[in-house]
């Protein structure tokens, strides 16, 4: 699974050929100098060579040219440096790859275990928190960010594992556009917790920026960073031509941006290469691709990279979107198994009608937000004196047809389902409440019903 700091030992990725014939990770590494020019990509000197076209707009997978380019791909080092090695002489069908699992998952739907053994028991994953640095009406941005990280200290000692802050820009609800600067004085404020981004919009930014912004977390903090990426914008159009000083907003090099952000930070015995991040070399955080369609999905397969969805806000394509990351997935020199996270959003109160009357700030502002109406986070009060039309209502049902919303037996139930639905290794909870007050109790609730434990050295 993750390796932080560090890249995972070869030798425990088990050697020899998977079910298409073509050479495991283990052997690749182990064997690497026997290996022909001709059976790695690219030699990546900044960014790969690989140019893409737009998304397929109906599935959002990685062009068709760049898959029969590349066919089915993975991150690899050999002599410190970093390839895309690609298996050119067997191309899979888009999204349709061999799954790479570990041989006690080897049973679709098993999850390593007896589907009759499976249960509550096997359900019990790691829960996270996802934070967006709220702006309530009657707050300020500076009062949402020391939220944040109170909000932090809290997490930590209920058990949670992570606490992730997303980048948006131009969100008046929204304070969290500095992700690495918040990850600081969160880290700070903790001493177990895993703190990181949920993401940094990678196309808004240089990736030797993010790789040095990263590896210096990563230097003061160690073991305890991460780095989710995000290939959204995460803002308007207006906004992101302000933020990447460029017109030409549809230039998608983020795959090559990734690929560029993680050599920046693998461990490198040679001389330093030009550019070069400082800290970098040696400071690797846990790197998770973020995404809400097929593409971040297929992306994260194909470089054996770890996998967040956010079915929080675009449930229609989760099962897809999966299953598009487990098939495609190929080992690569940071982990050997898919790893795959889902953000679901959860609001939890003692009694169902209060929980209810509390998610009205969230309706609320989900109609603003679909009508071009930025503002403030609402208060219930607020919400509940709102005379929603038909039409309206029919956009906020459709958007929180996924939350979870209701007493702590009740999250707990959906929690568990979901879990089972989707076999994720971990749940990253969502949880937008006018007071923090609330959004502290949410959290507790769940972190009691779903029987978390601080860890050791955590404090109580």
């Amino acid at each position: 699974m993750g390796i932080v700091g560090h890249v995972e030992d070869p030798g425990a990725v088990t050697a020899g050929a998977d079910e298409a014939g073509q050479p495991q990770l283990g052997q690749v590494l182990g064997h690497a100098g026997s290996l022909r020019p001709n059976e790695f990509g690219q030699l990546i000197d900044g960014v790969l060579t690989v140019k893409e076209g737009p998304d397929d707009a109906q599935t959002g997978l990685i062009p068709e040219q760049f898959q029969h380019a590349h066919g089915r791909s993975e991150l690899v080092l050999r002599r410190n440096r970093l390839y895309l090695r690609s298996h050119v002489d067997s191309v899979p069908r888009i999204g349709r790859g061999p799954t790479v699992r570990t041989e006690a998952s080897a049973q679709p739907g098993s999850g390593g275990k007896e589907d009759g053994a499976r249960g509550v028991e096997g359900s019990m994953v790691p829960l996270s928190v996802l934070d967006l640095a709220t702006v309530a009406t009657g707050s300020t941005p500076a009062q949402a960010l020391q939220e944040t990280i109170k909000m932090a200290t809290v997490v930590e000692r209920l058990g949670y594992t992570r606490l992730w802050v997303a980048e948006h820009h131009g969100m008046p609800a929204v304070a969290s556009s500095a992700p690495a600067v918040l990850i600081a004085h969160l880290a700070g404020a903790t001493s177990t917790l895993r703190v990181g981004s949920g993401g940094v919009m990678l196309p808004n930014h240089s990736p030797l920026v993010v790789a040095e912004q990263f590896g210096t977390l990563e230097a003061l903090h160690p073991g305890r960073i991460d780095l989710g990426l995000g290939r959204a914008p995460g803002t308007d159009q207006v906004t992101a031509r302000a933020l990447r000083r460029a017109q030409d907003l549809h230039a998608d090099t983020f795959p090559d941006d990734v690929v560029e952000l993680i050599r920046y930070l693998l461990p490198n015995e040679g001389p330093p290469a030009v550019p070069s991040a400082v800290p970098g070399s040696g400071y690797l955080p846990e790197v998770w691709l973020l995404g809400s369609s097929l593409y971040s999905a297929q992306l994260a397969g194909m470089l054996g990279l770890p996998f967040s969805f956010a079915y929080h806000f675009a449930p229609k394509l989760l099962d897809a979107a999966l299953e598009t990351y487990r098939s495609n997935f190929r080992p690569s020199i940071l982990h050997s198994d898919p790893r795959a996270m889902v953000a679901v959003t959860v609001l939890c109160a003692p009694t169902r009608d209060e929980a209810t009357w509390l998610s009205g700030s969230s309706a609320l502002s989900i109609l603003h937000l679909r009508t071009g109406r930025l503002g403030l986070l609402p208060s219930p009060e607020e919400a509940e004196a709102y005379q929603f039309t038909a039409g309206e209502m029919a956009i906020v049902d459709e958007a929180m047809s996924s939350h979870l919303i209701g007493p702590p037996d009740a999250v707990r139930e959906g929690l568990i389902q979901l879990q089972r639905r989707t076999e994720a290794d971990e749940i990253m909870i969502s949880t937008r409440m006018h007071s923090y007050e609330a959004r502290v109790r949410s959290l507790t609730l769940v972190a009691e019903g779903w029987g978390l434990t601080p860890p050791s050295g955590s404090p109580h």
